[in-house]
């Protein structure tokens, strides 16, 4: 099977393209290289806007895995109309270009984000998508333009992702576990800002196995999946944090508990993920932390820009 993973060189990528090279895929890249590129040597990756790729780009793929886009809410509110053009308009025409050239199966990467607030009710995959921030509503877009085209001759798959969270060679220490760890090794201190507030956390050996699972799955399966580790409220996963680096190192941590308002707390379901595509997590919280300690070596100065997205983008936008 050969497959195009769409902004393949960023963070899930980079630990998702490996994966499907070691199950015995052919897969190829197209990717804008914002971050770099950390995949493996030998990886076939083209540099190039995914706005100006055409039928002959595309043509001979059997699945498109769309993981390109603006990846998170700081970015999506420094350039709202970029947000919405990148996550809203791009899946789409990805899609569309696609389907016309006799691609199988579309999977898109969708996010939790959407459903805004859910107070304390558990969502699955019917509840509805309230978002009110750029980053959400952007990502609701994308999903629904490329759902809606899906046929009997054409799967679309949308996963719906917690938070990443976890180590790939394309690091990033603005995510949730990740820049909890980071405080917690840099200064000692872990800030939570609301600690009632849920969150699905997705390692991204999670998400990982949420997409080959999509890959794999029955032709005739097409949808919306939430995919998470498992649900959080941001004050467990802080003493979590704590916890583990305090074992990890023998130093104490101390909490700052601020109690902000926050309107972005959801928790959800996946079962259906698992009813259907045969998802399975594997990973919690201290796996993740332990993920990233194992390869602390490797990262250097944790307060470098290419380990924040926004940080790199505001650099791009401003050339």
């Amino acid at each position: 099977m050969k497959i195009l993973v769409a902004g393949g060189a960023g963070y899930i990528g980079s630990m998702l393209v490996p994966e499907l090279l070691d199950h015995g895929y052919e897969v190829d890249v197209i990717d804008l290289l914002w971050f770099g590129n950390h995949l493996p040597d030998g990886v076939n990756v083209i540099q190039k806007d995914l706005f100006s790729c055409t039928k002959e780009d595309i043509g001979g793929y059997d699945q498109v895995i769309f993981l390109a886009g603006l990846s998170n809410d700081p970015m999506a509110e420094f350039s709202p109309s970029k947000n919405f053009v990148d996550n809203g308009a791009l899946p789409s025409y990805l899609a569309y270009l696609s389907k016309l050239c006799g691609v199988k199966r579309f999977i898109y990467a969708s996010s939790c984000s959407v459903y805004g607030y859910t107070v304390d009710k558990l969502y699955d995959e019917e509840a509805p998508a309230i978002s009110s921030y750029p980053y959400g509503i952007s990502k609701l877009q994308g999903e629904f333009g490329a759902l809606q085209m899906a046929d009997d001759n054409f799967s679309v798959i949308s996963l719906r992702q917690g938070t990443v969270c976890g180590h790939s060679p394309r690091m990033r220490f603005d995510l949730i576990v990740n820049t909890m760890f980071k405080h917690a090794l840099a200064t000692g201190e872990i800030t939570v800002n609301n600690p009632s507030i849920w969150r699905p956390i997705l390692s991204i050996k999670d998400a990982v196995r949420g997409y080959l699972r999509a890959v794999q799955a029955n032709e005739a399966i097409s949808g919306i999946f939430n995919i998470a580790s498992d649900n959080y409220t941001v004050g467990q996963v802080g003493d979590i944090v704590r916890d583990d680096v305090e074992k990890l190192t023998g130093e104490k941590v101390k909490i700052n508990i601020l109690n902000n308002q926050d309107f972005r707390n959801y928790k959800v379901s996946f079962e259906k993920a698992k009813t259907f595509l045969g998802y399975m997590p594997k990973e919690n919280v201290s796996d993740i932390i332990d993920s990233i300690y194992q390869r602390l070596d490797e990262y250097g100065d944790l307060e470098t820009e290419r380990f924040y997205n926004i940080q790199v983008f505001k650099k791009l936008e401003n050339q």
